[in-house]
């Protein structure tokens, strides 16, 4: 019986290295700040709001006024939403 030919292999070549991509996760260095901002408008509104006893920040509205702090929270809350 005939021997068959001896195929010869490549030598084996390692894929080539990945290089390190940078991630541009864009320009959002105005979210903390506004954050933080609405966070504090929302809380002292309510602090005065009790402090004042009911005459401060807007009289007319009443206890909406504690409506008016939480929203201003709910505004923080949302806007921590676009912090990467």
């Amino acid at each position: 019986m005939p021997k068959s030919r001896i195929r010869k292999k490549a030598d084996y070549t390692p894929p080539p290295a990945k290089q390190a991509q940078t991630i541009k996760l864009g320009n959002r260095g105005w979210v903390a700040p506004v954050m933080l901002a609405m966070f504090l408008i929302g809380l002292a509104w309510i602090v005065v709001f009790y402090v004042t006893d009911t005459r401060l920040p807007v009289e007319a509205l009443g206890n909406w006024n504690i409506v008016v702090g939480f929203g201003f929270i709910a505004a923080g809350f949302g806007v921590s939403t676009q912090w990467k």
